[in-house]
């Protein structure tokens, strides 16, 4: 069984975003953010995450920019001009075309992929997450 958690930092605090990724422990925080240094992301920036996973968290970060989405399909996403079903298909198709199904299951063993949206339901993060299910099989997805 390989047990892959995912988080959002967005409508959150500080103090409840790190308390639920510690909760979780949670090997490494994998960023699946297409840009990661934005002044928006707040506590989020890269250089700040990386700082507070191994702080509070005990936990190494990574940026996998391999599991973003493309700049053109997140801002066509962004700005309504295609809608969440059009933006799941490109996606699908982009990280079927990266293969990301290549690494080592146990690779992302008890790592949490982080994403900017709150819940999983609209967001990049939770497709990548069944996707690795449907092509590894006995994958445990856990949304914190």
């Amino acid at each position: 069984m390989v047990q892959v958690f995912t988080i959002g930092f967005t409508k959150t605090t500080a103090e409840n975003f790190f308390g639920r990724l510690k909760e979780s422990q949670s090997r490494k925080l994998i960023d699946v953010r297409l840009n990661n240094v934005s002044q928006l992301a707040g506590f989020a920036k890269r250089d700040d995450l990386k700082f507070f996973a191994k702080s509070l968290c005990k936990m190494d970060y990574i940026h996998a920019p391999n599991f973003a989405p493309t700049k053109p399909m997140l801002d066509a996403y962004k700005k309504k001009k295609i809608d969440w079903s059009n933006y799941e298909n490109q996606y699908l198709d982009l990280i079927i075309k990266r293969k990301v199904e290549k690494l080592r299951p146990a690779d992302l063993d008890g790592c949490c992929l982080l994403c900017s949206e709150d819940t999983p339901h609209f967001c990049h993060r939770r497709l990548l997450a069944q996707y690795l299910d449907q092509k590894w099989g006995n994958v445990e997805i856990i949304h914190l």
